[in-house]
């Protein structure tokens, strides 16, 4: 197993759980994730919302993808968040999702719009054949 089966598999099932802490509760919400590339997993949010607040204080996440069928297939990402500047990136994003501008967004270049994607860190696929041996699923760096 290699990166690239990550990437496709997260691309075919984009919504995400993303976990966040918040001291010492865990916070879970679902993200719809924007995509996924060689260069990480990428997502977007609003800079007025607890869940970036979380991400800016400890970026250190959690993300859940399931493909349901069956009993279903998770992919399990653990990670750190990186927020992207990047003008370029945000230009595509409103392209990509000009309903953010129906949601109060002026543009790419809104303060409110954060941009952020895990690009390193460790993932795994869990299926009921690795239910009750889950460290033995074979484990993907990136």
């Amino acid at each position: 197993m290699d990166f690239s089966e990550c990437v496709k598999f997260a691309n075919a099932n984009p919504v995400t759980f993303i976990a966040t802490a918040e001291g010492g509760q865990p916070r879970v919400r679902a993200f719809a994730m924007w995509f996924a590339d060689e260069t990480g997993f990428y997502y977007h949010t609003g800079t007025p919302k607890a869940v970036w607040r979380q991400l800016s204080e400890n970026p250190k996440v959690e993300l859940c993808f399931y493909a349901s069928g069956d009993m279903g297939t998770m992919m399990r990402v653990a990670g750190e968040v990186e927020f992207v500047g990047d003008a370029a990136l945000k230009d595509r994003l409103i392209q990509e999702r000009p309903w953010l501008l129906e949601i109060g967004l002026s543009g790419p270049d809104d303060p409110k719009l954060a941009v952020f994607r895990v690009a390193h860190g460790e993932a795994y696929f869990w299926n009921m054949e690795y239910n009750m041996r889950e460290a033995e699923a074979p484990r993907v760096r990136f």
